[in-house]
């Protein structure tokens, strides 16, 4: 069974010029059940993520696409990050498996590849899918992309720490399923931040554009709110802390 994340609506920002964005999903084969993540597994004994260093490449050079290389700079940092912190937390780490595609494949993690798709994560396959073209990476100088492959990321994350994948898309369980991944993604770039060469106006304008990705805008209630995507993201920026990424025991009003 394939669960599929929409395709967020682009509307005009409050920021100087308008983002692209990009639709983002996880496969399961097979889900898990509703309600299968009943507790948090983030120890706050494990504490915040390391700081570490990840100096963000060019996505193009020359005019010449790096977009493989942008994302495998990104992927070995979030390695590399995420492999210490199961070390202070006390569980086993494993990467996950990465494919790069020029182009969408027929066929992807044992399925038809999802239309309008951009980054994904098969969950039973462990593996992580990055078309290295289309509107959400290619010639693009924002925080975007960086956003998109740690919330990916994240899944893997909640994979190996016994998150599973709610069965129904429009539940409220996906809902803190994918804001607990925009959590993880933002104290990922909370850690990292201080190597990204990036300013506040560049943190801002991911803000707003992960608030132009929510359900408010297209009726598919599958990842949460724009205002609470964008809060989700920021918590877990400001806390650093996986811990602080618990939407399993949020009100309902915080993971609408």
């Amino acid at each position: 069974m394939r669960s599929l994340a929409k395709l967020p609506i682009v509307r005009p920002l409050p920021i100087k010029r308008a983002l692209a964005l990009a639709a983002v999903l996880a496969i399961s084969l097979p889900p898990a059940p509703a309600g299968a993540a009943a507790q948090d597994p983030f120890p706050p004994k494990a504490g915040r993520l390391a700081v570490t260093s990840c100096p963000e490449p060019a996505i193009s050079s020359g005019g010449i696409p790096r977009t493989r290389e942008y994302l495998q700079t990104v992927v070995t940092c979030l390695d590399t990050s995420w492999r210490a912190y199961f070390r202070q937390a006390g569980r086993t780490f494993g990467k996950p498996v990465v494919r790069y595609y020029e182009e969408p494949a027929d066929r992807v993690c044992g399925g038809d590849w999802p239309a309008q798709a951009a980054a994904f994560y098969c969950v039973e396959r462990r593996t992580l899918v990055f078309p290295l073209t289309g509107p959400w990476i290619e010639n693009r100088t924002d925080l975007y992309p960086l956003k998109v492959a740690a919330h990916e990321y994240g899944h893997h994350v909640q994979r190996l720490m016994g998150v599973g994948l709610p069965k129904a898309r429009e539940s409220a369980a996906r809902r803190r399923y994918e804001l607990q991944a925009d959590c993880l993604a933002g104290a990922f770039l909370g850690s990292v931040w201080g190597s990204l060469g990036r300013t506040g106006q560049d943190w801002a304008a991911l803000v707003e554009a992960t608030r132009a990705s929510g359900d408010d805008f297209d009726g598919v209630r599958s990842h949460g709110k724009g205002a609470g995507r964008a809060r989700w993201l920021e918590r877990g920026h400001r806390a650093g802390s996986p811990a602080a990424c618990d939407t399993w025991s949020a009100p309902a009003g915080r993971v609408a």
